[in-house]
């Protein structure tokens, strides 16, 4: 009886004693993952402001709207991580994520008919407006009871991972102040695949982000850097440094239309590649007059 109460008792301290060493104690620091400290400004940097423009120093200008598919090499650092991993996050995990906290506001792709498309920021969506833009509407034939068959329409949400391209709408523009040719980012708009009973018919944009308001929140985001792991980039950077590659889909013109429109594919990319040519040798022939 004495042998059991004792061995009771040693149990009861030793139990005591391991619950004392899983508390950590205040100021206890994990161990240093890297061989140097890193800096923790990363979360709490700020975009680089844009030189404010005057339109009489505006010499010439022209809208771009482009397509970055993320599948492409120099493009997988918008679609990596597919899960937030080492202290990063993939791009439209962080839209996502900041349309909830309502640090960036979503704006519809449709003008307020519900029909025709829209890019001019005019119809802000709710967070759960713009999760509910992600997702696919398929009609399915099912039977009921009797053997009769009926359709039902099945909602399902269209994972992150399945975001694999985004659009980019922006203004290129000579500025005659500084002499330089620019090129400004105005909104971001995600592109999922659109399926009509089981037949691809192309991509939709899912909702518009501005740009502006969206570099607050890029600019806190590292993104890997392939060269050298110490150098570290945010996704403004990226974008600032044009650090993407990308194809043009349309530019301003008399009617209104994108490339595909009146090209076919393979003729829209030599079309596309005219228009990149154009616009770089437009600096040339400004400078000459």
């Amino acid at each position: 009886m004495i042998s059991k109460s004792i061995v009771l008792f040693l149990t009861f301290i030793f139990t005591i004693q391991w619950a004392d060493a899983q508390v950590i104690e205040p100021g206890y620091e994990s161990p240093l993952d890297g061989v140097y400290m890193k800096s923790i400004d990363t979360p709490h940097k700020k975009p680089i402001p844009y030189v404010k423009l005057r339109e009489a120093d505006i010499m010439w200008a022209q809208r771009v709207w482009r397509v970055v598919d993320m599948r492409e090499k120099m493009n997988h650092v918008f679609y990596y991580p597919l899960k937030p991993s080492q202290g990063r996050k993939n791009m439209m995990y962080i839209i996502m994520e900041s349309i909830e906290l309502e640090r960036i506001t979503a704006y519809s792709p449709l003008k307020a008919d519900s029909v025709s498309p829209s890019d001019m920021f005019d119809i802000p969506l709710t967070a759960f407006e713009a999760k509910s833009q992600l997702t696919r509407k398929e009609t399915v034939t099912k039977y009921d009871e009797y053997g009769d068959p009926y359709d039902t329409v099945i909602v399902e949400d269209i994972p992150l991972e399945d975001i694999k391209r985004f659009k980019i709408k922006e203004e290129v523009f000579f500025d005659k102040q500084r002499s330089t040719m620019e090129t400004r980012i105005l909104g971001i708009a995600p592109q999922y695949e659109f399926y009509r009973e089981g037949e691809f018919l192309g991509y939709r944009d899912a909702f518009w982000v501005y740009f502006p308001e969206a570099r607050t929140v890029f600019a806190e985001f590292e993104v890997y850097n392939r060269h050298n792991d110490s150098h570290r980039l945010t996704y403004d950077d990226v974008f600032w440094k044009r650090m993407f590659s990308s194809y043009i889909i349309k530019v301003s013109n008399v009617y209104d239309r994108s490339i595909d429109r009146y090209k076919s594919p393979m003729d829209a990319l030599y079309e596309a590649q005219e228009m990149e040519d154009d616009i770089r040798n437009r600096e040339h022939d400004l400078w000459s007059f």
